[in-house]
């Protein structure tokens, strides 16, 4: 109903926004990495790793440890990156398996023409380092007489295929029309199968049979038309709808969700909710496009938003299902509840992005050159949990595992309350983590129980008693011919983990094989032929403790 008055829409949500600013901040930023060169972009692999990926314009990708404070190089490209003003390495996107298969994928401005470019990428046998020799280009869009509106968002639906973010192609007030021109790929988000290459078109992907202009006049990765800018969208990780932000003109900046496949998102006959009279006849059918979810103007230094993300992180920083978005030439952090725009924080920064690490946490990217995490005013709450609770153990011991869970920012420790018991790592730490323990054997005939304090919960870890070792051989004795024999055999009968030894007390009978053992075993011996005088001889073995006797007629 709300998009026949698009007017009315527009005066609602700039009331919620004037009239939401929080006079309490209830967020904050807490700075993970600074020193960086023009950042534009974080992101996680979804390798439970829990590290984050950061891409600076120039061309390269760096990655940040868990709990580290300075980044690596990840893979630089800048040989292949024109940078500057809008554009340059700007966008990241790992494959949903990328933990299986290594690949990923990036957007970049190509040096000499500027040409659009979206590419794959494969990491090398070291985790944190990409090939840059891999590269495949997918897909290449001409951009040739604007430096701006590159757009530049790239990221993968739960169906699984790649969304495209690509702006309409420079300028102001877009003079070809690109953005309703269902036959150029320029402001237009597209939707991609990275998996399943087209070998009749020749290209390296192929578009999803359903996607709106398959089949049919207009270029078949097209998912939906109508955009300006579309710099950055995300995916809610619980409902999986798609949340656009598109960067605005002079007046108006938007925010737009769902996004419907074959959706017309009203650019350049709307700017926001507002007619921009540069196409006055189709402002007369507002019900041929479909409107923002909210907007707001230039006024109080706002210019360009930057798109974010829904919040579902267990920290509970904000009301989960909160989107969060911000203005890049104001700095403020807005979020938006589904009925009001919020300014939940004012801050001294180019927002150039937001980014989400694998637990559902948002960041802030700064072009200033630093990535912080959207954090809590109030200390956090702490609820730990450890899996498993309990191990159990032979009396041979052993080592084992305990995995931590917690928020970001609770700290922990771990230690042993009984003298057999040995933390070998993770003996303190902050958020999720891991410990590292052994057990000593036990050589009691009793068990025993002990535990590990870990994190404020108890580790229990049950061990058994040694078994008493008791012995037996099959046969215990043998009469061997005057000739002698080889590789005669004798069973050893013993507990597991209970050693033996095996001994010749005669010198003409010898231990081929099993002189030692633990558990249940054999020895294999030899009996040399009897050359002598006496017309029997008699020797023996000690086996397991046990007598073995060898009797040799002449």
């Amino acid at each position: 109903m709300l998009k026949s008055f698009p007017l009315l829409r527009a005066l609602l949500a700039a009331l919620f926004l004037t009239l939401s600013a929080s006079s309490l901040a209830t967020i904050q930023l807490t700075t993970v990495v600074s020193g960086l060169t023009s950042p534009i972009f974080v992101g996680h692999a979804g390798d439970s790793s829990n590290r984050l990926f950061i891409v600076e314009q120039g061309g390269i990708i760096k990655v940040l440890q868990s709990g580290a404070s300075a980044t690596t190089s990840f893979m630089n490209i800048s040989g292949k990156v024109v940078a500057g003003g809008e554009q340059g390495l700007l966008g990241l996107a790992f494959h949903p398996q990328y933990s299986a298969n290594g690949r990923f994928f990036v957007y970049y401005t190509r040096t000499g023409d500027g040409m659009l470019v979206i590419a794959e990428y494969t990491v090398t046998a070291d985790r944190d380092v990409a090939d840059p020799a891999s590269e495949k280009v997918l897909l290449t869009i001409p951009h040739p007489t604007n430096t701006n509106h590159n757009g530049g968002m790239l990221a993968f639906g739960v169906d699984g295929y790649l969304y495209i973010g690509v702006g309409d192609g420079g300028s102001g007030n877009d003079p070809p029309n690109n953005a309703q021109n269902i036959n150029q790929l320029l402001g237009k988000i597209l939707r991609i199968d990275v998996d399943h290459p087209d070998v009749a078109a020749g290209t390296l992907y192929s578009s999803p049979a359903d996607n709106p202009y398959v089949g049919v006049d207009g270029r078949d990765e097209i998912f939906s038309i109508g955009w300006r800018n579309p710099w950055r969208f995300s995916f809610d990780r619980l409902t999986h709808q798609q949340w656009v932000a598109d960067v605005g003109q002079g007046s108006r900046e938007e925010v737009d969700t769902p996004v419907v496949k074959g959706g017309n998102y009203g650019w350049r006959v709307f700017e926001g909710f507002q007619c921009t009279n540069l196409d006055p006849g189709p402002c007369q059918t507002p019900a041929n496009y479909i409107f923002p979810i909210f907007d707001y103007g230039h006024t109080g230094g706002r210019c360009s938003i930057t798109g974010g993300y829904v919040y579902r992180g267990g920290q509970n920083v904000l009301p989960q299902g909160t989107y969060v978005y911000g203005d890049y030439c104001s700095g403020e952090i807005f979020s938006w509840n589904g009925s009001a725009q919020t300014v939940e924080l004012d801050t001294a920064l180019n927002i150039s992005s937001f980014g989400e690490d694998q637990q559902g946490e948002i960041y802030v990217v700064a072009l200033n050159g630093s990535i912080s995490r959207i954090t809590s005013t109030s200390p956090p709450v702490c609820t730990y949990g450890i899996a498993p609770t309990s191990q159990n153990f032979a009396a041979s011991g052993g080592s084992g595992t305990v995995n931590v869970t917690v928020g970001a920012g609770c700290p922990w420790t771990a230690a042993p309350n009984a003298s057999w018991l040995h933390v070998t790592s993770g003996a303190s730490g902050s958020g999720d983590g891991s410990v590292g323990y052994t057990v000593d054997s036990n050589s009691s005939t009793s068990a025993r129980n002990g535990t590990f304090t870990i994190a404020g919960k108890t580790f229990t870890v049950n061990q058994s008693g040694a078994v008493p070792c008791t012995y037996s051989i099959s046969p215990t004795k043998a009469t061997v011919s005057r000739g002698g024999v080889t590789n005669a055999t004798v069973a050893v009968t013993a507990p597991a983990g209970c050693a033996w030894t095996a001994v010749s007390n005669a010198t003409w009978i010898r231990v081929v094989s099993g002189a030692s053992g633990s558990g249940n075993g054999a020895v294999t011996y030899s009996v040399d032929a009897n050359t002598g005088k006496a017309r029997k001889r008699t020797g023996k073995m000690t086996i397991a403790g046990k007598t073995f006797t060898v009797t040799q007629n002449r």
